[in-house]
């Protein structure tokens, strides 16, 4: 296998100028073509600061921006076989990272190819544009982040499952019924979630949502049937346009919809509304 790392990755280097006394800012943008890949295995890990994503236009294997303090830490950009490795990490262990100073990571990847992707960010404002990717896996995992994930086109690759794990964090995900899953997970903390059923569903689907103290709201289009089961009572429950059927909340077109989604709902305590949108 050839392994491409820093040094063989097209990169342009900038310097800034001291913005703080004892920081070393620096801007780093590099970038690689596709060589004919047939799929990917892409993971990405970033610690503090402005984090986005979105599909690469004109051929490319991935483009990323980097602004960051080089005195505490180092890009990642390393590609063996079909894994590509990139992100930020720091120089040394137990370094504390002030958010107030943190930097950025701008990064594109390759649109179309099937990909494997896997997110893992901490203390970050994130916004995450899936769309374009041909996603068969998906694991993200957020820190204290305020997070907007948008999936803006349907996935072509069917994925069996997408994973979501939410620390201490405001999230956001619109247009779920484009990631083209079997299966949708969300394993939430301490926050405010919002999640978007809007987007093309494929098929039936299932969607298991776990948390732990906060306020959950899913807005649901008109349209596509709901089932939801609750596990816990001590959870209050807005079900407006559900009927309670047994132990289960069902909207009123679950028998003839083209499309039904199942929610299997366990919340330790908190609120969780029922949003229709058009």
């Amino acid at each position: 296998m050839m392994r491409r790392s820093l040094v063989a990755a097209t990169a342009a280097l900038l310097m800034v100028p001291l913005a703080v006394e004892g920081q070393n800012w620096k801007t780093v943008t590099m970038s690689q073509r596709l060589g004919g890949e047939d799929d990917l295995r892409v993971s990405v890990r970033y610690g503090a600061g402005l984090f986005s994503i979105r599909s690469a236009e004109g051929g490319l294997l991935y483009r990323m921006h980097l602004e960051y303090d080089e005195d505490r830490f180092e890009p990642v950009a390393e590609y063996t076989g079909n894994r590509l490795e990139l992100g930020v990490e720091t120089r040394r262990r137990g370094l504390d990272i002030d958010t107030d100073e943190a930097g950025e990571l701008r990064l594109e990847l390759a649109r179309g190819i099937p990909m494997d992707l896997d997110l893992e960010f901490g203390a970050v404002k994130a916004e995450l544009d899936l769309g374009g990717l041909a996603l068969t896996d998906l694991d993200l995992s957020t820190g204290a982040s305020e997070s907007d994930v948008d999936v803006s086109e349907p996935n072509p690759s069917r994925m069996e499952t997408a994973r979501f794990e939410v620390g201490a964090a405001e999230f956001t995900a619109r247009n779920l019924g484009n990631l083209n899953a079997d299966r949708i997970e969300v394993d939430a903390g301490v926050g405010s979630i919002s999640l978007g059923l809007e987007g093309r569903w494929q098929r039936d689907a299932e969607l298991d949502i776990g948390m732990g103290l906060g306020s959950l709201e899913l807005r649901i289009p008109e349209g596509l049937g709901i089932r939801l089961r609750k596990k816990s009572f001590l959870t209050s429950l807005d079900s407006q346009g559900l009927v309670k059927r047994g132990d289960v909340y069902e909207s009123l077109d679950w028998d003839r919809a083209d499309r039904r989604v199942s929610i299997e709902l366990d919340a330790a305590f908190g609120s969780v509304s029922v949003v229709w949108i058009n």
